[in-house]
């Protein structure tokens, strides 16, 4: 099977540091040189000192924030890089050294930018590529400044620190073949989801039509046979785990059933469909205590398709036991009331400023991930409540794509064919859904495997045969 190359890059490695190491120094040697100009033009300003800053400090930010999953983002300070060199080279007096400079800069970019997003196979030319930018200003633009005062050589002195950077950067990444097939993330993508690009024109087009999760939602009611369910709770718990239960079985057979659909795991963003691939993120409210005077607080609990029940029923468990444990608020309860301490105008402006930057993908991770309107689902417990579950809307912030509540076990006498009565036990469980991800018969197929799963529920006690991804 095909592979693809993925370039990644250690964090720890000396290299990344002495890259990250030059970029710092060229962006300290610009400002020196910016404030020894006895005058700036507005022109000067933005083309010769804003926009190298701008490439330096957000190089340094993607080798540590970016570098491990995503170093492709690293061709964007390249580009601005070498849109400055461009700029510089259209002053130059011969029309040959300015061609020149232009095509090799134009040769710098392109290259890298093909390198780190996986479309050349090998970092061995980029090697060469950015040696050359440097001995082409030591052998070339430096003979000619011989003679220069130290501050009319600081803009040079900056200029190399970035191909050095550059070049220590092409020695220091590390490659990753991936199978064909197998997702990888590319320019378009969000922190939280990888866009899809393959779907048919009518899902690329509903989201601008259906603007918002609310206009989009679909209501289902669905009643759920627990006979078979009841039994493998009951194992469970005479095997250890006392606390297993109706929410532990629908949670694994929900993620398990995202192995087998991963449609599910889509979401709308910014009127673009994106998919989480490895990641199945559950957010649930809780309280603290079982009164009217506990506080409410969410929880966020990350699933992996290859989990088994016992696997959920861990992680899930210990997650709430954490923060019913925790004597202070969670980091949810945390960041809830820092919003609070901001007044009402100016808290508004801010969601607004929230709504904006989730719509560009900009949130950073760390807030998606404490976010309750963040995730694949949101799943609520009517039974312990003891009322009949609800049809809960979907949040317009965020993209949580379904919400399911199931409700407390009921019984109901049915006749069968050969006319006599028996007695079943049920669990209605309503979803609510964003029509916008899949279609119908998706949603449908879907259900129906769900239902499969929870009808013989032991299937969850095993890994899943295959996990299928999502389109490319």
């Amino acid at each position: 099977m095909k592979k693809k190359t993925v370039y990644w890059l250690p964090k720890t490695g000396v290299l990344a540091v002495l890259s990250a190491l030059f970029m710092a120094c060229s962006a300290v040697v610009r400002i020196v040189w910016a404030a020894g100009e006895p005058s700036l033009t507005r022109s000067i300003l933005w083309l010769q000192v804003v926009l190298p800053l701008a490439a330096n400090v957000s190089f340094v930010a993607i080798l540590f924030r970016d570098g491990r999953e995503r170093l492709y983002r690293s061709a964007i300070p390249v580009w601005l890089g070498c849109v400055f060199f461009a700029v510089k080279a259209l002053g130059f007096p011969s029309l040959i050294h300015t061609v020149l400079c232009l095509l090799l800069y134009g040769l710098v970019a392109v290259l890298y930018t093909a390198t780190v997003t996986g479309y050349v196979p090998t970092q061995k030319l980029l090697w060469m590529l950015f040696g050359l930018p440097m001995l082409y200003h030591i052998f070339v633009e430096d003979t000619q400044k011989a003679g220069w005062p130290v501050h009319d050589w600081l803009p040079e002195i900056s200029v190399l620190c970035c191909m050095a950077a550059l070049l220590c950067i092409s020695l220091a990444m590390r490659k990753r073949p991936v199978e064909e097939g197998t997702p990888v993330r590319r320019f378009g993508d969000r922190n939280d989801g990888r866009r899809l690009r393959s779907l048919s024109p009518i899902f690329a087009v509903s989201p601008y039509i259906m603007k918002t999760r609310n206009t989009a939602q679909n209501f289902i009611e669905d009643h759920i046979e627990v006979s078979e369910m009841e039994r493998y709770i009951v194992e469970k718990r005479k095997a250890g785990q006392k606390q297993f239960g109706v929410l532990h079985v629908l949670l694994a057979a929900y993620v398990r059933t995202c192995a087998r659909y991963p449609g599910l795991n889509r979401f709308i963003a910014g009127q673009k469909i994106f998919t989480r691939d490895r990641e199945i993120e559950v957010n649930m409210t809780i309280k603290k205590e079982m009164s009217t005077e506990s506080p409410d607080t969410v929880i966020k609990v990350t699933f992996d398709p290859a989990d088994t029940a016992e696997v959920i029923y861990e992680r899930f468990n210990a997650k709430v036991q954490q923060v019913k444990d925790a004597p202070e608020d969670t980091s949810f309860d945390t960041l809830a009331g820092a919003f609070n301490l901001i007044p009402g105008l100016l808290l508004k402006s801010f969601v607004f400023l929230l709504q904006a930057g989730d719509y560009f993908g900009l949130l950073p991770r760390f807030l998606t991930k404490l976010s309750p309107f963040h995730g694949s689902l949101y799943i609520t417990s009517m039974a312990s409540l003891g009322i009949p579950p609800i049809y809960h809307h979907l949040y317009d912030f965020g993209n949580v794509p379904v919400f399911c509540s199931f409700g407390k076990k009921r019984r109901a006498y049915e006749t069968q064919r050969d006319g006599t009565v028996v007695r079943r036990k049920y669990i209605d469980c309503n979803f609510v859904t964003d029509e916008r991800i899949v279609d119908g018969f998706y949603f449908a197929s879907a259900l129906r495997y769900l239902h499969n799963l929870l009808g013989d529920p032991w299937q969850l006690d095993r890994p899943p045969e295959e996990i299928v991804w999502d389109q490319m």
